[in-house]
């Protein structure tokens, strides 16, 4: 049985920079992926693979160009699977190897199988050849991610009833009328992506709005623009059953509408990947959602077992996800951090993108804390005017006390590059004067933020005058 400072299970962004980390600071690490494909869900079915499909998706229908050569501009007349696969599956190789390659290079030993605790510092490989092999730990990071949760009322069948990793890997052909069951980031990232395809694109969701962790003003936009691209939603609305007919999908609601489509996408929800683990031998539980109670650290109540990622749920992000690795192998090592002082920026890849980092303003209203608000829309922008971009904007909300920044909300192209301007001056505590008497780049939509500045700062001067 060969010992190793660290055991990492799991190879998507959590689980790698736990490794390399760990393997940085000198240490004997080895991880252990049981699918084929180092990556995890990130590569292989769902951040790299659904981002990759937006750009072509965008490129090929030629949308974004539409409001300057109109609104029957195509880049190409009839978009197929094929054409959309083709460039995502170039890039999800390439992210493999970029990530073997990191691995290899920082002496991390890969065991390609499934791991299982024996007990606290024991695990055990099977190998999908049928071996088994036994590592002993000294520290052990959890990164096995999520998968697709399943439940009993509906008929999944991998062909037209699909959930998150069969919309990337086993959709045949493009539907011309879908149903996207859960208006969470995953459900509008695709149903914008059918809807700019010329589907037919339903979303149903048993809560009020999408989004509701999105500042409301934002997620109304998006809900216009979605409408606009001739999206039907069905708020307030719970799913009783979907069924596999032969020609068609019918999803019935519980208020008693059933609705026909060529495809169903279940997107309400992931479980924790943990079933294969045998956690109870490491003194472990996951919760009915199959997530793993963690500290700040990320420490189990085992203290030499980390859980990061996915797998101890909110905010479940590829970015989020890699910190949390960095920071529970820096700490079971010893190593100081700082984890939570930076903002967290959240990015969601619709059509448009929306991005946002601090408060929203209903959090800020029920904290009964005072703010006042800078918008600056991208149809005043020089840049926003030469791409034809008239719909986004960035929207400052700015403490009237010492004029910081609250929070950053950024919606239309290029929001989830242009917030992390936001979110530096927020992590190191600037105000809105230093945006004012900064000069950017002339023409770019960072110009934003000087104008949304000014635009908060005449208005808290209005209040001082009056």
């Amino acid at each position: 049985m060969t010992e190793f400072d660290l055991v990492v299970v799991g190879s998507g962004p959590a689980g790698q920079k736990a490794a390399v980390q760990a393997a940085k600071l000198g240490k004997t690490v080895a991880l252990v992926e049981r699918h084929a494909s180092l990556g995890g869900a990130c590569v292989n079915t769902g951040t790299i693979p659904s981002k990759t499909i937006r750009e072509a998706i965008l490129y090929l229908t030629g949308l974004n160009q539409r409001a300057i050569y109109g609104q029957g501009y195509r880049l190409k007349e009839s978009v197929s699977v094929e054409d959309i696969a083709l460039r995502t599956r170039h890039v999800v190789e390439a992210e493999r190897q970029v990530i073997r390659d990191q691995l290899l290079r920082n002496h991390v030993a890969v065991f390609d199988g499934c791991a299982r605790f024996v007990d606290p510092h024991t695990l055990a490989i099977d190998g999908r050849d049928g071996s088994e092999r036994r590592v002993a730990a000294r520290g052990v990071v959890i990164a096995t991610g999520s998968v697709p949760a399943h439940p009993p009322e509906i008929e999944f069948n991998r062909s037209t009833v699909l959930d998150s990793d069969d919309i990337v890997l086993r959709l045949a052909t493009l539907p011309s009328t879908i149903v996207i069951v859960g208006a969470g980031v995953i459900g509008v990232e695709f149903g914008s992506m059918f809807a700019a395809l010329g589907s037919r694109v339903t979303i149903v969701d048993a809560r009020e709005t999408m989004l509701d962790f999105c500042d409301p003003e934002i997620t109304e936009a998006l809900r216009y623009h979605l409408r606009e691209l001739n999206v039907v939603f069905r708020f307030g609305e719970r799913v009783a059953k979907v069924e596999a007919r032969e020609r068609a999908t019918l999803t019935t609601l519980a208020s008693g509408k059933v609705i026909p489509a060529d495809v169903v996408f279940y997107s309400a929800g992931r479980v924790g990947a943990v079933a294969d683990l045998h956690l109870e031998n490491a003194g472990l539980e996951a919760d009915e959602r199959g997530r793993i109670p963690v500290d700040t650290d990320y420490r189990t109540a085992v203290p030499h077992v980390y859980a990061v990622g996915d797998v101890v749920g909110f905010p479940s992000l590829a970015s989020a996800s890699a910190e949390q690795g960095r920071l529970a192998a820096c700490h079971l090592f010893g190593v100081r951090t700082h984890a939570g002082e930076a903002p967290l920026p959240i990015g969601i890849y619709s059509i448009p993108e929306i991005s946002y980092v601090g408060r929203t303003e209903p959090e800020l209203t029920e904290a009964m804390i005072p703010y006042e608000i800078g918008i600056s829309r991208y149809r005043e922008l020089a840049r926003g005017q030469i791409l034809g971009e008239s719909h986004g904007l960035v929207k400052l909300l700015v403490s009237p006390s010492d004029r910081t920044l609250l929070g950053v909300h950024a919606f239309g192209a290029g929001a989830t590059e242009v917030v992390h301007i936001g979110q530096a001056v927020m992590g190191l505590g600037g105000t809105i004067d230093y945006l004012v008497e900064s000069v950017f780049n002339y023409p770019t939509f960072a110009e934003a933020y000087k104008v949304a500045a000014l635009d908060a700062l005449n208005k808290l001067r209005a209040v001082t005058v009056a």
